[in-house]
């Protein structure tokens, strides 16, 4: 499998506008795969590769929870981190996941520990770790990885030199914002209660497989 792009910064941390510039930039990318979860606890990294055949860039979960195996695994692959300013972080990924309590976020902050909103302190304590050991990882490579700052105002510059390409005439995109937010309908508020009830009996059943 030849190199990828491998974003791996947290949610919330600018993701969305990253993967549409990339995509202004001629890439196609996979996202979220929350399937990946059982077989990555499992240890069957044959399947996650599977999923990310035929795209150039991997972002979301569990691509960003994974980039040490990823980079073992797809030689030759660059990475973005993207980063933000952590009290505005912790706010907006405690609004995003709310009290629903998923899979995907137990494994990420720790089984039980997956509502931001209920333990903020432990909360950053995981963001810091994360981007931490990045930089500790990559500390001989910094060609291999871009840490990539939400705020910054050349993110374009930054990321186009990177990867080698020349910057677009256009503004760099600003994507998945909160005042995009589609209002509480009973459409969406269905949606989420579906959700939570499939949340639910796949977390008691990696419970009960001891795959945690």
């Amino acid at each position: 499998m030849k190199g990828k792009i491998i974003c791996i910064g947290t949610h919330k941390t600018g993701t969305s506008s990253l993967t549409d510039a990339l995509e202004k930039l001629g890439y196609n990318f996979r996202s979220t795969t929350n399937s990946a979860l059982i077989p990555i606890l499992k240890g069957n990294f044959n399947y996650v590769l599977q999923k990310a055949k035929g795209y150039d860039v991997l972002e979301g979960f569990p691509w960003f929870m994974i980039y040490k195996e990823l980079d073992q695994r797809i030689p030759g692959s660059k990475f973005i981190l993207t980063i933000r300013e952590k009290e505005s972080w912790y706010r907006s990924v405690a609004d995003h996941i709310g009290n629903l309590r998923s899979p995907p976020h137990e494994w990420i902050y720790g089984r039980g520990k997956g509502i931001p909103s209920e333990d903020k302190s432990h909360t950053l304590s995981v963001y810091d770790a994360h981007n931490e050991g990045i930089i500790k990882y990559f500390k001989d490579r910094p060609e291999d990885l871009l840490i990539l700052d939400l705020y910054a105002d050349d993110k374009w510059q930054q990321l186009c030199k990177f990867l080698g390409h020349e910057v677009p005439d256009e503004d760099y995109p600003h994507s998945n914002k909160a005042s995009d937010k589609k209002p509480h309908s009973f459409k969406n508020r269905f949606k989420r209660l579906r959700r939570k009830f499939k949340n639910y009996w796949i977390l008691k059943f990696i419970d009960v497989m001891g795959y945690w």
